[in-house]
C-alpha cells in the first residue's frame, strides 16, 4: 500500500529583485544550480511570494504615497479601527481580495518606498507557469501567494492570490466519507493549502521567495485552469460579505428609515384623527 507523501523544498539563491527583472530567468537560473538532486518534474508546483513579482513589475511607491496608493486600490472598506499608531483599514482591493492596507507592503523593500499587489496576480501566475514550462519541458503549475489574516483567528498565512495551470479545489461534494456518509459542502481549498505549505520553507526573513512543492500532481492541469480570482466569494454566497463599517452604516440608515417611516404613519393618522 503507498503511503501518501509530499515534499517542499525552498528555492535559493534567486538574486534581489527589481523592476524589469526577468523572473523565469531568474527562478529557473536558481533552480538549475541547486544541482540535479533539485531538478524540477512534472507534476511540480512552484509557489512563488507575490513579493518579487511587485517587484519585477516595478510596483514600488514612495513610502510618503502610502495613503493614496491604498486608497488607490481600494474598492470598499470593510473594517477599521483605530489605535494609537494610526488607523488599520480592512479593504476589498481591485484583485478582489479582503485585506489590512490592501495588501500594501514596507517589509523586505528599501527603505523608503512601499510595495503593491501585483495588478494581475492570475496574469502573473500565468506568465510564469508558462515561461517555466517552456524553460524546463516539464508540465507544472505556479501559485502565487501574499500574507493574510482571518476572521477569528490570530496572526497570519499565506493564501493563493494568483494561480496558473492547476486545479484550485478538491471538491468532494456528492462523494462518501470514510464511513459512507454523503458529503454535501466539503471543498478543500488546495490552493491555499499548498501556499501555507510552501511558506514553512519560504518564511519571511529567510530571503527564499520561491518553493517547490511536490506529490500533488494529479491538481496539475492545462494552462487556461481558472485562476484564484475565482476562489473569492462574492454577493449573496458571501454569509459575512459586509464588514463592520458596512453593518454600522446600513443599521443607521436602516434605523433612520424607519424612524422617519414611523413620523410619517403617526403624522398621517393625526391628520385623519382632525378629518
Amino acid at each position: 500500500m503507498s503511503v501518501p507523501a509530499i515534499s517542499v523544498w525552498g528555492v535559493t539563491g534567486i538574486p534581489e529583485i527589481a523592476a524589469g527583472d526577468d523572473l523565469v530567468g531568474s527562478i529557473g537560473s536558481a533552480i538549475v544550480g541547486m544541482g540535479p538532486e533539485h531538478a524540477l518534474a512534472d507534476g511540480d508546483i512552484l509557489v512563488v511570494t507575490s513579493k518579487i513579482v511587485s517587484k519585477a513589475e516595478g510596483r514600488q511607491v514612495p513610502a510618503a504615497d502610502r495613503e493614496k496608493a491604498i486608497a488607490d486600490d481600494t474598492v470598499r472598506v470593510v473594517a477599521e479601527r483605530v489605535h494609537p499608531g494610526g488607523v488599520t483599514r480592512i479593504v476589498e482591493t481591485r484583485q478582489g481580495m479582503i485585506m489590512a492596507a490592501a495588501g500594501l507592503d514596507m517589509s523586505n523593500v528599501p527603505e523608503g518606498f512601499a510595495l503593491k499587489l501585483p495588478e494581475d496576480p492570475d496574469r502573473s501566475a500565468r506568465a510564469l507557469c508558462l515561461g517555466l514550462r517552456r524553460r524546463f519541458g516539464i508540465d507544472l503549475g505556479v501559485v502565487v501567494t501574499d500574507t493574510v489574516g482571518r476572521p477569528w483567528r490570530v496572526g497570519q498565512t499565506d493564501l493563493a492570490i494568483g494561480a496558473a495551470g492547476l486545479q484550485l479545489t478538491d471538491d468532494l461534494r456528492g462523494a462518501n466519507d470514510a464511513n459512507g456518509r454523503p458529503l454535501h459542502v466539503t471543498m478543500a481549498v488546495v490552493a491555499d493549502e499548498i501556499a501555507g505549505a510552501a511558506d514553512l520553507v519560504k518564511g519571511k526573513t529567510s530571503g527564499i521567495p520561491v518553493a517547490v512543492v511536490r506529490g500533488v500532481g494529479r491538481l496539475v492541469t492545462g494552462i487556461d485552469a481558472p485562476g484564484a480570482r475565482t476562489l473569492v466569494r462574492t454577493g449573496d454566497d458571501d454569509m459575512f460579505r459586509f464588514g463592520s463599517a458596512e453593518a454600522y452604516r446600513l443599521g443607521y440608515e436602516a434605523a433612520m428609515a424607519e424612524m422617519k417611516a414611523r413620523a410619517q404613519s403617526r403624522k398621517r393618522a393625526k391628520a385623519q384623527k382632525q378629518d
